[in-house]
């Protein structure tokens, strides 16, 4: 198994749990994080090493990624599973599930890649690549069909784990934080590279937000390995906003319990602003990235939205402040509007349950049982 980056260790970890139910005594190994690790999956490399979003940024890291690749399709092929399972990481797995499947080992891929959304092309490469792909949201398996793509819908993990009625107050107890002060979850991204573009411009909204309403408290998730980088971005912007240094918490990791206690999140464009919604949070995405990663990105998208919430729900259910809107004063402001109009909030909750019932399955044994039909085909 391959998963890349934080989002993904969380759904391989789901993963493990239906296959090792059906086959207690699974080997499990390849490249995986702490989720992963706690279900007895061997790592071979940590997924961190391949956590890099953008054009520009998988360049800087490309020959250290190349060669992890080399490597990990070597140790494969000298010992071959019964199957290989690639989470998420498109152009990483993909690529390797190809050669992969070259050599005659079954493969599955876990999340489809968004062809909806944006590169419709890559539908060629996941058809050599992939045996089976398992779907985390409804409309994707017709759409795989079309193409001759065997496909499973299996609910989205995320569904199952979260509550449909998530409790404030008991998160906000686990954490240590008021049960009254409104509360602004921070979430600049999973990536160092993200919050190389998105960290100060998060405590500076967060410090404009604290100008305007002084009883706002902030809670930061850090992602495994970005607390030091977090820390000092922390300990520069406070040394211009002491006020700021007893209003924002740091914790490690439990970015679901930070959404299930906030009021409203800041939340960097990806998975986890589906946590989010299902959190039924209103959130206000945000996303910056080197400028030619974002011009490539621009020239490839198909849809009007990048935030999971608003493609679901086929509209701008939050607000999205992309590159040169990503300010922090926009971002503010779009915090702030939420704890003024109650009546968008609960409008928007509604819509967010409608959209959990939708994805609630049992992710796990559907899973192991598509897999099973892969390794009896």
């Amino acid at each position: 198994m391959v998963a890349g980056e934080a989002s993904g260790d969380l759904l391989a970890g789901m993963l493990l749990d239906g296959l090792k139910s059906r086959w207690p005594q699974l080997l499990s190994q390849g490249i995986g994080g702490p989720q992963m690790m706690q279900r007895g999956f061997h790592v071979w490399w940590p997924s961190s090493r391949l956590a890099v979003r953008g054009y520009v940024e998988v360049l800087r890291h490309y020959l250290g990624i190349v060669r992890i690749r080399k490597q990990l399709f070597k140790r494969i092929t000298k010992t071959p599973p019964d199957v290989f399972i690639g989470i998420d990481a498109p152009d990483f797995n993909l690529h390797l599930e190809g050669r992969v499947k070259h050599q005659g080992i079954k493969t599955v891929h876990f999340v489809c890649p968004s062809i909806w959304a944006w590169r419709p092309e890559r539908i060629k490469q996941i058809k050599s690549s992939v045996d089976h792909m398992l779907c985390i949201f409804p409309f994707e398996v017709g759409l795989l069909a079309q193409h001759g793509i065997a496909a499973t819908y299996v609910g989205h993990p995320l569904a199952q784990v979260i509550p449909l009625a998530p409790s404030p107050l008991a998160a906000r107890h686990k954490l240590n934080l008021s049960p009254s002060a409104p509360l602004v979850a921070l979430l600049p991204g999973s990536r160092a590279s993200e919050i190389h573009f998105l960290g100060s411009k998060f405590m500076e909204a967060a410090a404009l937000i604290f100008q305007r309403n002084p009883t706002v408290q902030f809670v930061l998730p850090c992602a495994p390995g970005l607390r030091p980088m977090i820390e000092n971005i922390c300990k520069t912007f406070q040394k211009s906003h002491p006020e700021l240094a007893h209003h924002i918490r740091l914790i490690d990791g439990q970015s679901h319990l930070a959404l299930e206690a906030c009021d409203v999140t800041l939340i960097a464009s990806g998975t986890a602003t589906l946590e989010a919604a299902l959190y039924k949070k209103p959130m206000v995405i945000a996303y910056n990235m080197n400028l030619l990663s974002w011009w490539i990105t621009q020239r490839k998208r198909l849809q009007p939205w990048v935030g999971l919430p608003n493609i679901l729900g086929q509209d701008f259910w939050v607000p999205e402040l992309l590159q040169n809107q990503a300010t922090p004063e926009n971002m503010a402001s779009e915090v702030l509007q939420w704890f003024n109009e109650p009546e968008r909030v609960e409008r928007l909750k509604t819509r967010f349950l409608d959209m959990h019932h939708e994805l609630r399955r049992d992710t796990s044994a559907l899973c192991a049982h598509a897999i099973e039909k892969v390794l009896a085909g």
